[in-house]
C-alpha cells in the first residue's frame, strides 16, 4: 500500500511506501509519527488538569508523593507555569496551612518544597511510628518463635512436629521479619537448621540466649520427654 504526504516545506504531495505494507491505522494523520502525538497528548492533559483544577490542588498532588524536596523550577515545568507563579503559589499553601493550623506543612529545605509533619505533632507521630504501625506476630508465629528459641538449632519438621501443625509458611515469615536464620544444617538428615538472631534477642531486650526465662516450671513433666527424648530444652 501507498499513501501521501504533504511535506510543509514544499507543499508537494509525495508518495510513501507504508511500513510492512500496512495501511495507516484509522484516525491517525498520515505525516505524523505516534511518538509525537503521544508527547503532544500528554502536554495537553497535563494543561488541562492545570486549567480545570487550579494550580494549588495540583502542587498538592505532586508533592504528596515527593520523597524529597521538589525545586520549584521543576513544578513549573511540570505544570506549564511561569516559576514566579509556581514559588508564590507554594508559599501562600505554606502560609494556609500554618494559618489553618493543620497537623503538616509546606517547607523550602534544601532548594525544594515538601510536606512535613507540624512540630507539635511529633509526640503522636512518634508513637504511631513506633507502637501503632508496627506488625504485631500472630499466635501461631509466636509459638513457633518459641519453639525454635528454646530448641534451636532447629528444623521445620521438628518445629512442626512440637506444635502439631506444619509451621513451614510461619517459619518463613519469621526469617522474612529477621527474627530467625539458617544455621546449617542436619548432619545425619540434611534438613536446614534454624536459630534466632540477634535481633531476636534485641527485640526482647536480652543480652544473650541464657538469659531467655526458664521454660521447666511452664511444662507438663513429661512433655520433654515425649517431644525429643534426650534433647534438652535450652534456656
Amino acid at each position: 500500500m501507498r499513501k501521501t504526504v504533504t511535506t510543509m516545506s514544499e507543499g508537494e504531495a509525495t508518495e510513501w511506501p507504508d511500513q510492512e505494507g500496512q495501511e495507516p491505522l484509522p484516525g491517525v494523520p498520515a505525516d505524523a509519527s505516534a511518538g509525537d502525538d503521544g508527547d503532544a497528548a500528554d502536554v495537553a492533559d497535563v494543561a488541562d488538569v492545570a486549567d480545570s483544577i487550579g494550580l494549588r490542588p495540583c502542587l498538592e498532588a505532586i508533592l504528596l508523593v515527593a520523597d524529597e524536596p521538589v525545586p520549584d523550577i521543576l513544578l513549573a515545568q511540570i505544570v506549564e507555569r511561569p516559576t514566579a507563579e509556581v514559588a508564590a503559589e507554594l508559599r501562600a499553601l505554606s502560609d494556609a496551612y500554618t494559618g489553618e493550623q493543620r497537623g503538616f506543612d509546606l517547607r523550602e529545605v534544601a532548594g525544594g518544597w515538601r510536606f512535613y509533619t507540624r512540630a507539635e505533632c511529633a509526640p503522636v507521630v512518634e508513637r504511631f511510628v513506633s507502637d501503632g504501625q508496627e506488625v504485631r506476630l500472630t499466635q501461631a508465629a509466636l509459638e513457633t518463635l518459641a519453639v525454635v528459641a528454646y530448641r534451636q538449632p532447629v528444623s521445620r519438621a521438628r518445629v512442626s512436629a512440637v506444635r502439631g501443625v506444619n509451621c513451614d509458611g510461619v517459619m518463613r515469615t519469621l526469617v522474612l521479619r529477621g527474627l530467625i536464620e539458617e544455621a546449617g544444617s542436619d548432619t545425619e538428615t540434611g534438613a536446614t537448621l534454624f536459630q534466632t538472631t540477634s535481633y531476636f534477642l534485641e527485640r526482647l531486650g536480652l543480652a544473650s540466649l541464657a538469659a531467655l526465662p526458664d521454660l521447666a516450671p511452664f511444662l507438663p513433666d513429661h512433655l520433654d520427654d515425649e517431644l525429643d527424648s534426650g534433647h534438652e530444652p535450652r534456656r
